[in-house]
């Protein structure tokens, strides 16, 4: 397979990571754009019969840091694309993908790359530690964290200490409340 083919190949695992960390489609493309470019020009560093997969993720996962260093912001993804769904779901597992991908945009960055990663696109944590510059127990870690965090999120799990658990109980409550009224809560989840 040549270089321009394991490029081709590798677009749509990029754009997923993209979206993982810029959680907005239009920057994940220009993401993905860059990546590719920096991945042409820096072809000749590429030593065939190394992983190509871990090295264009790396390459995406630093643009996305120098990018970020430029410009100290990114935007929120409103939605997981439909097109990741392979039939229409019912209004119940709208409901629930909607309060994943809420649960998913409030983990941290380094947690929703990682479980994307390994989780989404079938990567070893041998090849999310080269792509994101850690070491292998490092990144097991952040996918067993996001993991857990995502599981106490959506089963409604409260967390045991007192002070956040009273938080997160008002927070429920508001909720539930403008839900009741037919009001929306987003504004209620945004730090």
């Amino acid at each position: 397979m040549t270089f321009h083919d394991q490029v081709i190949a590798i677009l749509p695992k990029l754009r997923v990571q993209a979206l993982s960390l810029t959680r907005n489609r239009a920057a994940a493309e220009d993401l993905v754009q860059d990546a590719v470019c920096n991945a042409l020009s820096a072809q000749a560093s590429f030593i065939p019969g190394t992983n190509f997969s871990a090295w264009m993720h790396r390459i995406l996962r630093n643009r996305f840091i120098s990018d970020l260093r430029k410009r100290r912001e990114t935007t929120d993804i409103d939605d997981v694309p439909a097109a990741n769904f392979s039939s229409s779901a019912t209004h119940e597992d709208n409901l629930a993908l909607k309060d994943l991908s809420l649960a998913l945009s409030r983990l941290p960055a380094d947690q929703r790359e990682a479980l994307v990663m390994v989780v989404m696109q079938g990567m070893s944590y041998e090849a999310l530690a080269e792509a994101t510059d850690c070491a292998v127990g490092t990144a097991k870690s952040r996918v067993f964290r996001a993991r857990r965090q995502l599981e106490a999120w959506m089963t409604g799990d409260l967390p045991s200490n007192d002070k956040l658990r009273i938080k997160v109980k008002a927070l429920r409550d508001a909720i539930d409340a403008r839900q009741r009224k037919g009001e929306s809560y987003e504004d209620l989840l945004i730090d």
